[in-house]
């Protein structure tokens, strides 16, 4: 019975099944008056048949039950008002539509069966695809945060992109945000790699230069293991980028490992932050014994940093020219990371005519206390 009240309620909800419902039900009163008030020997009754199948495109099998039951009482009428029930013409006619709604009837049932297990296994592979990427809380310290992911894959919320956030005991923020060559399902193993080192070296390295090492290390040791060589047998590799941001008015901190650099919005003057020592991405095979260098930069109160991925970037036109994301960030008015992910989401897909078809992650952090850092341009970590 409880089955039965979700299934009908459900779909009672929706305005266009409503419709059909209506249009169904106005269809076997219509075809049963044609029928009654035409000749003997013209025969509508079989296009009764029409309503059950109507129903069934749209709703469950109890109201397409209900209609099939319907048609086969009009039927009845039918041949009651024109010969009578015992006619070999319309016992063939009622049984006819009998099993013919009873088929559309298990065909609908079959289908929704399917449909709740597709929705259970939809609801599980979210599950397990949030639980990996864990979005950030809007608020970490003194920092606002708000993201955009787009997936390539169709009903995933996840895919060869990563970022991920985690406090420190300085105090101060780490950030990673990343990119798994190739795109889609097959790039969440190595994208939950580089997570789970992540999150666990960025309490236990005091430098980002070690936290960078590990991940390395890391990524060389299991990458092999998850990576899809089969479909994909090419090379495999994670760029990446690393911040440190300290609470307090120390500078902020990157490592960039073969990622695009992000964009500083200060005033709404927009500079890209080009790392001076950049390393290979992860899983490279990049020696033990090279040191990952640290650039430092300003980032002040109320500056906002754009981290992405290139499926931001790299987005095209139908002409086929490249998203402008710093020509785009620059010109928003907006005041908050939330309000600029609106608006460079809207832009993005103005530009591209439909979502982008490639993982696209975007990524803004605005430093929100009060007291202002002197603006140095990016200094090298010496060693």
């Amino acid at each position: 019975m409880n089955v039965r009240r979700v299934s009908v309620d459900r779909f009672l909800e929706q305005p266009s099944g409503r419709g059909v419902v209506v249009v169904a039900f106005v269809l076997v009163v219509a075809i049963t008056v044609a029928d009654l008030t035409s000749p003997q020997d013209v025969h509508l009754g079989p296009f009764l048949v029409i309503a059950p199948a109507l129903t069934a495109s749209l709703a469950g099998p109890w109201l397409t039950a209900l209609l099939g039951a319907l048609a086969v009482a009009a039927q009845v009428s039918i041949a009651v008002f024109h010969g009578g029930l015992t006619t070999p013409n319309h016992l063939a006619q009622i049984t006819a539509l009998t099993v013919l709604s009873a088929l559309v009837v298990f065909v609908c049932h079959v289908r929704e069966r399917r449909g709740r297990e597709l929705s259970r296994a939809r609801s599980v592979a979210e599950t397990a695809q949030l639980a990996l990427l864990r979005p950030p809380p809007r608020r970490m310290g003194p920092l606002r945060v708000a993201w955009l992911y787009l997936a390539a894959e169709d009903e995933t919320r996840i895919g060869g992109d990563l970022f991920a956030l985690a406090r420190t005991d300085r105090p101060g923020t780490r950030v990673i945000i990343g990119d798994v060559r190739g795109k889609g399902l097959a790039a969440i193993g190595e994208a939950s790699i580089v997570l789970g080192a992540f999150r666990e070296g960025a309490h236990r390295y005091t430098t980002l230069s070690d936290l960078a090492a590990a991940l390395e290390e890391s990524v060389a040791r299991n990458l092999e293991e998850v990576a899809d060589t089969e479909d994909d047998p090419g090379e495999h590799f994670i760029t990446a980028l690393l911040l440190d941001i300290p609470d307090q008015d120390s500078p902020a901190e990157m490592v960039s490992c073969g990622h695009p650099p992000p964009l500083l919005r200060h005033d709404h003057h927009v500079t890209a932050l080009h790392a001076r020592h950049p390393a290979p991405p992860l899983g490279m095979c990049q020696p033990l014994e090279s040191r990952f260098r640290t650039d430092t930069f300003a980032f002040e109160a109320g500056d906002m940093l754009l981290l992405y991925t290139d499926g931001v970037v790299e987005a095209r036109s139908p002409s086929g020219a490249f998203y402008p994301l710093s020509q785009c960030a620059a010109l928003c008015r907006a005041s908050t990371p939330e309000a600029l992910v609106r608006e460079i989401h809207r832009d993005l897909v103005d530009h591209v005519g439909h979502e982008p078809e490639d993982d696209a992650a975007l990524l803004v952090i605005e430093r929100c206390v009060t007291h202002r850092l002197h603006r140095t341009h990016l200094t090298e970590d010496t060693p």
